[in-house]
Order: structure tokens, then C-alpha cells, then sequence
């Protein structure tokens, strides 16, 4: 019988354990692969391994509080290193994050981190991003004129959870659910600058630039992309 998905993330997660070092400061991702990675952090502080975390959600945060795991609000130095899961994942390590809602928070560690890897499992990787939707925080003030400036790039929306009762991030803000027809994204980097000049947009889920190395998980085993 093949591996089920979830064993295949813990696989990964399981790997991604043997980058940690004693005193190192972690950022904790969200989601499920991430679940599995802050276990292992767990397991780890409680064989008595000093280690700090930084998480990027309350959902994480609570997870790890509960494992013992010490934990930081703010920043007095670099992340040692970042890990996350990944909703898209392309061959020159661009991401989509952010179906899980913690995209701002994610992208923020990522980028204050000096090792930032992700977690998968195979059926990730894609031949271009956007085969999915991209999700896109916004402010819920005037957010109907956001979501048109967004669809003027060429995207199709919906808020998530719908209308009625909208999902909220962590940081109080709506999430676009933004749908992308003729194949994909084209030019990722591109479009995440003309995402970032709209007046409403908090952060958009294309991560470019940000990840030193992926880790996969599949049914052959797990492998390694770039750098780590």
C-alpha cells in the first residue's frame, strides 16, 4: 500500500528535523506539514535540546505552547531557520502559501530567516504557479475596490468563507481567493509587484526569491531541492 499524504508530510517534516541545531531560534510554520515539524521540535526540547520558536499563526502557536516549546512575540535577531509548508511549489523554488491563511506572518519569518525550507509532499510541485488560486490578504475597509484593482490584473476572485461570514486572518483581514485562466501565472515576480503597489493589499501568497532549499516526500522517498 503507497504512503498517505499525511505520512508523506511527516516524512518530510522528519527530515527537515536534521537541519536543527541546539540554540538555534526556528520559525514555525503553518499548516499541516508544519504540524508535524513542530512535534519534532517538541520531541526534541523535551530530550532537553535548547531551542526557541517563532510561530507564524496562532493555530502554531498553540501547538507549540503546548509542547513546551519557548517561544518569542518579536524579533532581536535573525531566524536561524524557517520552516514551512508550501501550497505550489515550481522548479526555481517560487511558492504559493497561503491557503492555510497565515501567508503575511509566513512571509514575514521567511524573510527574517537565514535559511527559509519547505516541507511537501510530491504532489506539490508544479510546471507553473497559479494552477491553484493565489490567496491575497486584504484590508476589509473599502476591500470591494481592492478586489477590482486585483482583478484588473487579470485574475477572477472570491472571499473566502464566502460573503456572509468571511474568513478572517490572525491579523483581523479578509483573503481573495484570486483564480488565474490561460495556464497558470506567467511572470510570478511581476505580478507580485503589481500586487504590492495596490493601495488595500496586505501581502500577496507568491513567495519569490525567499526559499534556500524543498524538501519532498513521495512514494520513491524524499528528495532535495537546492541548497541545504
Amino acid at each position: 500500500m503507497p504512503p498517505s499524504d499525511d505520512e508523506l508530510k511527516k516524512a518530510a517534516a522528519e527530515r527537515a528535523l536534521e537541519l536543527v541545531r541546539p540554540g538555534m531560534l526556528l520559525g514555525l510554520g503553518t499548516g499541516t506539514t508544519s504540524r508535524h515539524f513542530i512535534a519534532g521540535v517538541g520531541r526534541l526540547v523535551a530530550q532537553g535540546v535548547a531551542l526557541t520558536g517563532l510561530a507564524t499563526s496562532r493555530a502554531s502557536e498553540t501547538q507549540a505552547a503546548a509542547l513546551g516549546i519557548p517561544l518569542v512575540p518579536e524579533l532581536d535577531r535573525r531566524v536561524d531557520l524557517a520552516v514551512d509548508g508550501a501550497d505550489e511549489i515550481d522548479s526555481s523554488l517560487r511558492l504559493i502559501k497561503g491557503r492555510g491563511g497565515a501567508l503575511f506572518r509566513e512571509k514575514l519569518v521567511a524573510e527574517a530567516a537565514d535559511q527559509f525550507v519547505v516541507v511537501a509532499d510530491e504532489s506539490k510541485l508544479v510546471e507553473r504557479l497559479g494552477v491553484g488560486v493565489l490567496p491575497v490578504e486584504v484590508l476589509p475597509f473599502l476591500w470591494r475596490r481592492t478586489a477590482a484593482r486585483v482583478a484588473a490584473l487579470g485574475g477572477s476572485w472570491v472571499v473566502r468563507g464566502g460573503e456572509e461570514a468571511p474568513f478572517m486572518t490572525d491579523n483581523g483581514n479578509l483573503v481573495l481567493d484570486v483564480s488565474f485562466t490561460g495556464g497558470g501565472i506567467a511572470d510570478p515576480e511581476g505580478l507580485g509587484h503589481e500586487l504590492k503597489l495596490i493601495t488595500g493589499v496586505v501581502e500577496h501568497g507568491l513567495f519569490c526569491g525567499l526559499t534556500n532549499g524543498v524538501i519532498l516526500a513521495g512514494p520513491g522517498g524524499v528528495r532535495v531541492l537546492g541548497n541545504i
